[in-house]
């Protein structure tokens, strides 16, 4: 989680993103965020987001990102 962390933290520093749920839905990621972010996941954990995956549930904060990296990874 920590590595997920500081990905996030190294897109928006001013978020806090431990406590926010509501990052899609409050804009504060985007679309450019969203394809760094797949970008970033799949170098440091090792796995593919798919196009199936790419949706707001799992981006609205860290810990449904977090859920869905643990996931693929048991893939």
């Amino acid at each position: 989680m920590d590595e997920l962390l500081e990905i996030l933290q190294n897109l928006h520093p001013d978020v806090d993103f431990e406590e926010c749920d509501t990052l899609i839905d409050d804009g504060i990621l985007d679309s450019f965020d969203i394809v760094s972010l797949i970008a970033e996941i799949s170098d440091t954990f090792d796995v593919v987001i798919g196009a199936e995956n790419i949706i707001p549930e799992n981006f609205n904060s860290a810990q449904a990102l977090y859920d869905l990296i643990e996931r693929l990874e048991e893939e």
